[in-house]
């Protein structure tokens, strides 16, 4: 059966007054036996409303594919005929404007083509089996930086690795996503300051939690746009200033929960960015 955010909403409303019975989206009432019952059915709704949007987006960017395929192709053709024409046409205003349009239309497809990217690395980590093993946090730290070493290329970083870092509980490859993804946005937004900072480092967390942040002295953002940070194709930068496409920190929400945890940041205009990472000591 397939649940919607109304069956939701009256589940949550039943579980905040008390009642056992649940008015669903369709009319019917559907009385259950305990508040344990009514409880699991939760759980169940969610779970069943997680996978049915993962589909969706696994077969709308699967759909999408080959639309873009054909403009990127048909692009190049055009580029191609453009090209064979004698140079006193090749050069007029007409043809340059034509291949101006061209440029704009292939900077659009690639946008595309890394929100479709974007879309299935989610699915993915919604979807995948978990392979929980023990993982040293610093690690796993020294890995991503060597992922991202093309992007620090040049540049003078001043990196603060903590020493008491904890070993987390985690899939090893879906954390590894997280962390390139973090380093990387703290990478990538402390391109303007005269001396970039990034620091890592263990944090006081919830009894049977182990947290860690993820500070930067890059450009920051306006906190009162914090709650969007994290979802599907939020930017909170132009970007003329910053590439991307906002899946990133969007793919790190999705891992954070995936393993129990959660993911938060706080930011300073113009003075950097700290994510905030809880995670199960014992993550299942």
């Amino acid at each position: 059966m397939a649940f919607t955010p109304q069956d939701l909403a009256a589940v949550d409303a039943a579980i905040a007054s008390g009642e056992l019975s649940v008015r669903a989206a369709d009319g019917r009432t559907v009385t259950y036996r305990s508040m344990d019952e009514l409880l699991k059915a939760r759980a169940l709704m969610v779970a069943d409303m997680a996978a049915a949007q993962e589909e969706f987006l696994r077969a709308v960017s699967h759909d999408l594919r080959a639309p873009l395929r054909h403009v990127t192709s048909y692009g190049t053709l055009v580029r191609e005929v453009l090209g064979d024409l004698p140079p006193e046409v090749a050069q007029g205003p007409e043809v340059q404007e034509a291949l101006g349009f061209l440029a704009t239309m292939d900077q659009s497809a690639k946008r595309m083509g890394l929100m479709i990217d974007g879309l299935l690395a989610l699915v993915r980590a919604g979807r995948a089996p978990l392979r929980l093993q023990p993982v040293l946090l610093a690690d796993a730290i020294v890995q991503a930086r060597a992922s991202l070493a093309a992007v620090e290329a040049g540049r003078a970083v001043e990196w603060r690795i903590a020493l008491d870092l904890p070993t987390l509980q985690a899939d090893p490859a879906l954390l590894q996503e997280l962390l390139v993804q973090l380093l990387g946005n703290a990478l990538k937004f402390t391109r303007q300051a005269a001396q970039p900072c990034i620091a890592v480092q263990a944090v006081v967390a919830p009894a049977g939690h182990v947290a860690f942040t993820v500070q930067d002295n890059g450009v920051g953002f306006d906190p009162a746009r914090a709650d969007t940070l994290f979802g599907v194709f939020q930017r909170l930068h132009r970007e003329s200033e910053f590439e991307g496409v906002g899946t990133g920190l969007a793919l790190c929400r999705a891992i954070a929960q995936r393993h129990g945890g959660a993911i938060t940041a706080t930011a300073v205009p113009g003075a950097g960015c700290t994510v905030r990472v809880e995670w199960p000591s014992d993550a299942a």
